[in-house]
């Protein structure tokens, strides 16, 4: 490394050991962002090779065990070593409201976001059960709710109050949406600097399908009506209204589906550049990291905008039924590993997900060959 990526590397140290990210200037988010993203590099073609080797030669027909394989391939990869380690888990789940939910686009009122996030800390809500089956801990960080919480250490990592109305103008301003990736960022590194070594994605934010079909809408070109979804139970003429939103959003802001950062800032959310930067820093520290639902998968979308190389970072735990999902999966040519009918998010298919890791990997580790159980292989 030389003298020159040293002095960036402690740089980026010294901006993540912070309490906060405080207030600096959009130079140097920029300039953070910047460092993040040269830092990722691709898959280890050799280690996957090793893994592909070790599966081979296990007493099973070649591939018979499926996306079990896959995964341990790809984890392989991404760990760089041939025995790759999901021992210590940890589920992000990052808290935001959003100002387009005066619009109408929501079944239920903004004083939720809170009520739930008070839930997750509690250890009741769905996620919290999942994630104590999956022995994985619950990560929450309110990034932007639009009420503030008690008590006030749970404020740190906040940026705003809830975005804008995106209908009106733009839900952010640029160094706000870069505060919120880079805060991911470090809540995503703070976890792996603690010994996880695999992330999932969760989220809570009352209307936050709005601007994630606003995102995969923009993205894959597609008009609302093909990816906008009833989010929390909207009735017809809530749905309608949503796809109306949706397109005057696009239409007033005009962000550009080239510029991953124009787009957050203009139809996005807290949350979602939360979860993109927490996916960037997976990335990054070559960390898997699994993805939810609808929400975690627009975030994705920006993330891959932003960084293609993440893509191979991620691994979609499953599709839910909310209808812009498979279609922002497919954009990401992600294949889900498993098929739920969720459509609660929080992080509960990825929870889901750790399960078939775990199995993965005690696939690879335990199973005999062919040359130590003494059965003859494949002529």
């Amino acid at each position: 490394m030389s003298k020159t990526e040293l002095e960036q590397d402690k740089l980026w140290d010294d901006f993540f050991k912070q309490e906060n990210l405080g207030n600096p200037s959009l130079e140097e988010c920029e300039a953070a962002l910047n460092h993040l993203i040269q830092g990722i590099h691709g898959l280890d073609e050799q280690a996957m090779e090793a893994v592909q080797a070790r599966l081979d030669s296990l007493t099973k027909p070649q591939g018979s065990l499926g996306v079990l394989e896959t995964i341990a391939k790809q984890l392989g990869g991404i760990q760089g070593q041939p025995w790759p380690e999901v021992e210590k888990k940890a589920i992000l789940v990052m808290a935001g409201d959003h100002g387009v939910v005066a619009e109408g686009v929501s079944a239920f009122p903004q004083e939720v976001t809170p009520q739930m996030f008070y839930n997750f800390l509690s250890g009741g809500a769905g996620i919290n059960v999942l994630a104590r089956h999956a022995n994985a801990d619950v990560i929450c960080t309110d990034v932007g709710m639009a009420f503030p919480l008690d008590p006030p250490e749970l404020m740190v990592h906040r940026i705003m109050n809830g975005t804008r109305n995106m209908a009106q103008g733009p839900a952010m301003s640029r160094k706000e949406a870069l505060l919120s990736l880079l805060t991911g960022a470090k809540i995503a590194r703070q976890a792996i600097d603690s010994g996880v070594n695999v992330l999932a994605t969760g989220e809570v934010g009352i209307g936050n399908t709005t601007p994630s079909a606003a995102i995969i809408s923009l993205f894959t070109g597609l008009p609302p009506q093909e990816v906008t979804g009833r989010g929390t139970g909207l009735d017809d003429a809530g749905l309608l209204r949503k796809q109306e939103v949706i397109a005057r959003s696009i239409e007033i802001n005009q962000p550009d589906p080239q510029d991953g950062m124009d787009v957050l800032s203009k139809i996005g959310g807290l949350e979602i550049g939360a979860l993109a930067g927490a996916i960037l820093q997976a990335a990054y520290s070559r960390v898997p990291i699994l993805l939810d639902g609808v929400i975690s998968t627009a975030a994705a979308l920006i993330a891959t905008r932003l960084c293609p190389t993440a893509r191979f970072f991620l691994i979609p735990s499953h599709s839910s039924v909310e209808i812009g999902h498979i279609t922002a999966l497919k954009e990401l040519d992600l294949k889900p590993i498993m098929h739920l009918d969720f459509r609660l998010g929080e992080g509960t298919g990825a929870a889901i997900g750790f399960h078939l890791l775990d199995a993965s990997i005690r696939i690879l580790n335990e199973m005999a060959t062919f040359e130590s159980a003494g059965v003859s292989s494949k002529n």
